[in-house]
């Protein structure tokens, strides 16, 4: 069968389950990652054709996209900050507003790094992707990042030796740590924020796949990681060291006032590309 021929298939045993541009979005990630095929080079070659096991193959993908397994787990790859990540179910996939803290911090940094070199703390790691890309577009740093979850933190750790950057992982539940070890210059954080009553709102790829703990947050005490990794910041700290978090996009004044009330100073709320309350960064 011709890939072209191909494509119509598969785009059309998609349309119940999503719009025509995904879709078709699917497919070229799926060519470029299983045969090295970009959109130019179908265009070029009209002609080329799938052999019976390039379908068999293409066939299984689809199935896994119609009951909504989020291709990034499908392939076991995402790209982040210009980076390749692995990524399982073990690990939230990285979202473009994350990129979004990334590059503030790379923004305000990058400058001062030639001068000194800094040390930087990410708590809740997940799939590495803010530790590894400061790791990497930070010069002179020294990376730690720390996970509740071993198996994500086994993630981590195959990011870093696919993007060559040394981070330092240490398996800690932050909530049960009275203390850090050391100072750093910049702590940074993207912990579980979704309150129950917000699961509505998320989409059942998500809702259905990517790992509840970091994920989800009590509706009763929603800022919980907020108020406890500020806490350490604020007696971690350098001086001038600077603390920036993802926030719940509802929270944003919440989340102000609760570093306010730590002692926390020079607070700064962004909002990302779509419009929404999204990230603080403050210093003590």
């Amino acid at each position: 069968m011709k890939v072209k021929q191909y494509k119509i298939y598969f785009i059309e045993s998609l349309l119940p389950f999503y719009d025509e541009m995904e879709a078709e979005s699917f497919f070229y990630l799926i060519l470029e990652h299983k045969h090295q095929l970009r959109r130019i080079d179908l265009a070029l070659d009209a002609d080329k054709e799938f052999s019976e096991k390039d379908i068999s193959n293409w066939n299984v993908i689809l199935e896994k996209l119609k009951i909504q397994i989020p291709i990034q787990y499908i392939l076991g790859t995402t790209h982040f900050y210009g980076l390749e990540f692995t990524v399982d179910k073990n690990v939230l996939i990285p979202r473009p507003e994350t990129e979004e803290l990334v590059d503030w911090i790379v923004k305000l940094n990058s400058k001062l790094s030639k001068k000194q070199n800094l040390k930087i703390l990410d708590i809740g790691t997940g799939s590495g992707c803010i530790a590894i890309s400061l790791a990497k577009n930070i010069a002179n740093s020294e990376v730690f990042a720390v996970d509740i979850s071993e198996t994500a933190l086994a993630v981590a750790q195959e990011n870093a030796k696919r993007n060559k950057v040394n981070v330092t992982f240490l398996n800690k539940n932050i909530l049960e740590t009275t203390h850090l070890d050391q100072k750093f210059d910049i702590i940074v954080s993207n912990p579980p924020y979704v309150r129950n009553i917000e699961k509505a709102e998320i989409k059942p790829n998500v809702l259905d796949n990517e790992p509840h703990l970091a994920l989800f947050v009590s509706d009763n005490d929603p800022l919980i990681f907020y108020k406890k990794i500020a806490v350490l910041a604020a007696a971690n700290l350098n001086p001038n060291g600077q603390l920036f978090f993802e926030i719940n996009q509802y929270l944003g004044k919440e989340t102000q006032e609760l570093l306010e009330t730590i002692g926390l100073k020079n607070i700064e709320l962004r909002k990302d590309i779509y419009g929404n309350d999204r990230m603080i960064a403050c210093n003590f």
